[in-house]
C-alpha cells in the first residue's frame, strides 16, 4: 500500500470530530469567542488580530482571505480541490440566496465575475466550476452560512490519483496561493476594502 503524507489534512480530520471553535486558524488562535459557525469564526478572529495590533495583511493571509467587499468577502478554501479553489459569501450568516438582501447578492455575483477574470489571468485555465450547495441534503459542507465555490479546471485534472487512488494533489501550498491570487486581484484593479 502506497502512503500519501498530508499533514495539513490533519486540521479537517479532527474538525469532523467536533472540535471546538471550527475555523480559527492557529495563528489567530488569540480570538476568544465563538460564533459557533466556520465562516464567522474566520471573519472574527481576522478582524481581532488586526484590531489587537496584527498587520492586516498577516492576519488576512492567516485566515486566507483574499478580499473584502461591503457586503461580502473572498477566501481560500482550507481544504481545495484544485489550487486556486476559493469562496465568496456573505459577512451575515445566512443559509439561503433568497434571504440575502438585493445589494449584497449582487455584490456576490460581481466579486464572483471578478474571481473568474483573477482566476483566468492567474492559472490560464480550460474551464471553471462556480457553485452553491443549499443544505445538508445538496452537499454542503457548511449548510447554515450560505458560500459559493469557484475553482480553475483543466481538460485531464482527474487522473487516476481522483479516479482510483481517492485522492487529489494540489501542487500550490495555500500560502502560495493567497499571495498570488491577491496580487492578482490588486493588478486586475480589484480594491480590498479597508
Amino acid at each position: 500500500m502506497d502512503i500519501l503524507w498530508t499533514p495539513w489534512r490533519f486540521a479537517y480530520v479532527t474538525s469532523a470530530d467536533g472540535a471546538p471553535r471550527p475555523g480559527i486558524p492557529a495563528r489567530l488562535k488569540d480570538f476568544p469567542g465563538d460564533t459557533g459557525c466556520v465562516f464567522c469564526n474566520l471573519i472574527a478572529s481576522v478582524d481581532y488580530a488586526i484590531e489587537h495590533g496584527m498587520s492586516r495583511d498577516e492576519a488576512e493571509a492567516a485566515g486566507g482571505l483574499i478580499l473584502r467587499a461591503k457586503h461580502c468577502f473572498i477566501c481560500l478554501n482550507a481544504f481545495p480541490y484544485t489550487s486556486g479553489h476559493v469562496m465568496i459569501m456573505p459577512y451575515a450568516h445566512l443559509d439561503r440566496i433568497a434571504r440575502m438582501p438585493e445589494d449584497a447578492a449582487h455584490e456576490m455575483m460581481d466579486l464572483a465575475q471578478q474571481t473568474e477574470r483573477a482566476l483566468e489571468k492567474l492559472y490560464h485555465p480550460h474551464g471553471f466550476n462556480f457553485g452553491l450547495n443549499l443544505g445538508q441534503a445538496a452537499g454542503a459542507g457548511v449548510a447554515g452560512h450560505l458560500h459559493m465555490h469557484a475553482m480553475p479546471r483543466w481538460v485531464g485534472d482527474t487522473n487516476f490519483m481522483t479516479t482510483v487512488g481517492e485522492t487529489r494533489v494540489v501542487p500550490e501550498d495555500l500560502e502560495t496561493t493567497w499571495r498570488r491570487l491577491r496580487d492578482t486581484f490588486t493588478s486586475l484593479g480589484v480594491v480590498v476594502r479597508e
